[in-house]
């Protein structure tokens, strides 16, 4: 049985309000769950005692014993400490320019670069 440490929505329409639980991967989103660890109030100010409430030991053993957390709280257990930031790309390689644009960048550099020694060569003229 494959364990998730994941967000279970409360809360009414557009106040949202979530539970921390682990469960196993294949039950629903709020469903069924193993363990209740904490809850999460993302309507809170970030500095809010009250925005985050978990029960790290119960986190740390849950972790231990295999069980995975999903991105969002992976990112939030990493400014806890409790386990790694998850890995980031700067750039998706979807969004990176490609070979024409990378072209007309250089040619552009190389104009802005020639227009510079130009004027620095009539400046030391004069």
């Amino acid at each position: 049985m494959a364990v998730r440490i994941r967000l279970s929505r409360g809360g009414s329409k557009k106040r949202p309000y979530y539970h921390i639980v682990a469960a196993d991967q294949r039950s629903p989103r709020d469903g069924r769950y193993i363990e209740k660890l904490g809850s999460y109030n993302p309507l809170l100010p970030q500095d809010h005692e009250n925005r985050l409430v978990l029960d790290t030991e119960k986190v740390s053993a849950w972790l231990s014993k295999g069980a995975q957390p999903t991105e969002r709280l992976q990112k939030l257990f990493a400014n806890l400490g409790i386990c790694a930031a998850p890995a980031t790309r700067e750039q998706p390689k979807k969004s990176a320019p490609k070979a024409k644009a990378l072209e007309r960048l250089k040619a552009k550099e190389e104009a802005a670069k020639a227009a510079a020694e130009a004027a620095n060569t009539e400046a030391s003229a004069e």
